[in-house]
């Protein structure tokens, strides 16, 4: 059976359950293609692992700093995925790959101390530097859009006294791309010149297409990445985000020391759940051939997507994301900001996205539009035929 078939969307519940700017926050007959997080339901092996782990009716606490088989299967999973060497008591599961990002900025950041953030890029390093009274320094990432590459030329400029911190996130979210293993050696380089810790974004690298390939830090050896800070989350490859679950690692045994004592899980305060890590766990060990079928059917959503907005409506161009299933449109030749789009499109044609700009992912964004592709072929279809309805009436309308 297809897992990833039109039928196997769940529109009632989606209705009742899905938030986050999603079908239970719209009204009836919008579509939206706006977070990050999957249309379909989560893998069958991890629904009955939950089943399998409730049964008996025990919630007990559990041990502070996680499971062990938690652990375990992180360091084979990325290991056998990612090629990244960690030993399983340097992992930490967390209440969501948000939170392990605040937590390493609360570990690693004070008042007074910078980091930098790239911009465009998801909202969460900018709000974990903020929750630690820290402050951000935008780095205006561009990119070339033959190449696939992210313009770093003037990166060590942006670098202060007060720098303690670079947010990498790898594949990048919004521009779905991946950094090569010279990008993230430069990156490597000046952190080493400067003495600057690394924030490691990586809750998309198993979402990477055919045409793609996925380099991960821990690439350039463990003996260089003791000042690595490394986040997974199963939102986005599992369709776990309502359990809250994520976690944080890294090479290095000091490092951990100060993420345990930032992460509040000593005194109980902090954790996750029995149930979530219990979810974690089946998907990263059973759930890997489901999420290889997920790629299938989000390789021809991208396609399709790709193609249907670059060739039938001329005024928004789609750039083609090696990674993640968001598409960052340009919208620039509208003449409007992105909020300005998005509501006529929810007014006019029923269809809800995400628009660029300061509040998701910084200032640079502005002009661009962010639509998710986790869904059916059938609802991703509908989508695009209102989207380019909606620009045509826009643009017939001289707004």
């Amino acid at each position: 059976m297809n897992c990833f078939d039109d039928k196997n969307v769940n529109l009632d519940a989606l209705k009742k359950k899905a938030y986050n700017l999603r079908w239970a926050e719209v009204d009836d007959g919008v579509i939206p293609l706006t977070a990050a997080d999957p249309d379909f339901p989560c893998p069958p092996m991890v629904k009955q692992a939950i089943l399998d782990y409730v049964s008996d009716g025990y919630f007990c606490y559990t041990p502070k700093t996680g499971f062990d088989d938690f652990k375990i299967s992180l360091s084979n999973y990325v290991k056998d995925l990612k090629n990244e060497d960690i030993k399983p008591k340097n992992v930490l599961p967390v209440d969501s790959a948000a939170r392990a990002m605040y937590i390493i900025a609360k570990a690693y950041l004070n008042p007074g101390d910078e980091m930098i953030v790239f911009d465009p890029c998801d909202f969460l390093f900018r709000e974990s530097c903020l929750a630690a009274g820290a402050t951000p320094v935008y780095y205006p990432a561009s990119i070339n859009i033959e190449n696939k590459k992210m313009d770093l030329s003037k990166l060590e400029d942006y670098i202060t006294p007060k720098t303690k911190m670079i947010g990498l996130c790898n594949p990048h979210n919004p521009y779905g791309l991946v950094y090569t293993k010279e990008e993230l050696d430069y990156i490597m380089t000046l952190c080493e010149k400067y003495n600057i810790y690394i924030m490691n974004d990586e809750i998309w690298s198993d979402i990477v297409y055919p045409d793609a390939k996925f380099e991960s830090i821990y690439s350039l050896g463990n003996d260089r990445c003791n000042r690595v800070l490394s986040v997974f989350g199963y939102s986005k490859s599992f369709g776990l985000a309502g359990l809250r679950i994520g976690c944080v690692y890294t090479s290095d045994d000091k490092a951990f020391e100060k993420i345990i004592e930032a992460s509040d899980v000593m005194s109980t305060a902090g954790g996750a759940t029995s149930v979530s890590q219990v979810a974690a766990i089946s998907a990263m060990n059973d759930a890997r051939d489901w999420v290889k079928e997920f790629m299938n059917h989000l390789t021809e959503n991208r396609n399709y997507a790709v193609d249907f907005i670059n060739k039938n409506i001329p005024q928004l161009h789609a750039y083609k994301p090696q990674a993640t299933y968001l598409l960052y449109v340009d919208i620039q030749d509208l003449h409007c900001t992105g909020v300005e789009l998005v509501e006529f499109l929810k007014r006019e044609v029923n269809l809800f996205v995400v628009p660029g700009g300061h509040n998701y992912f910084g200032d640079q964004s502005e002009g661009h539009i962010r639509i998710c592709i986790a869904t059916s072929k059938e609802i991703l279809h509908e989508g695009l035929n209102r989207l380019k309805a909606g620009v045509e009436k826009f643009v017939g309308e001289g707004k």
